[in-house]
């Protein structure tokens, strides 16, 4: 049997408090001593040292390395080249030269060949990098990975210092 309830509002009306204990409880976080951990220091001591046990609330924990630093690359598996061969040939990253495909992954946009799925047919793949198993599965299937030699290569800067203290730079190509 359903029973029709009426809102808490309404039943509570002509109390004092509406059901929320004191008439000075209902009034935000000033009866808690503050949001989250705020006013524990207020508690004579019995809340502080229950964040004490917790060992990960004080400090920092781990590192982000820079973003400069960060190599993001831009990824193709082994079984999507399959695949994706018809669209390769019709925008001119890839063609037949006799019973091989000759793909440059560049071009597409692709910076990383990496090894899962198998393989159709004989490539011969230029790429900036690659994964030691695309690299067996390439090869077994008779193709021939190239790394692409129009890498970006930026000059590296660093800083030594010697003994006496004096830094000097040396740039490496």
């Amino acid at each position: 049997m359903v029973v029709l309830k009426r809102k808490k509002a309404s039943r509570q009306r002509g109390k004092k408090t509406y059901g929320f204990g004191a008439k000075k409880k209902h009034r935000g976080s000033g009866n808690k001593g503050g949001r989250g951990h705020a006013g524990s220091g207020k508690r004579a001591d019995s809340k502080k040292p229950s964040f004490w046990k917790d060992k990960d609330y004080f400090g920092r924990r781990g590192f982000n390395r820079k973003q400069s630093l960060r190599e993001n690359h831009v990824s193709i598996n082994l079984g999507s080249l399959d695949e994706k061969l018809d669209s390769f040939i019709s925008s001119g990253v890839a063609k037949k030269n006799g019973n091989r495909y000759v793909i440059d992954l560049k071009k597409a946009g692709y910076t990383k060949l990496l090894g899962s799925g198998s393989l159709k047919h004989n490539y011969e793949i230029t790429v900036e990098s690659f994964s030691k198993k695309a690299k067996e599965k390439v090869e077994k299937a008779g193709g021939i990975i190239k790394i692409d030699e129009n890498k970006i290569q930026t000059n590296v800067k660093s800083k030594a210092v010697s003994k006496n203290g004096k830094e000097t730079e040396s740039t490496e190509e």
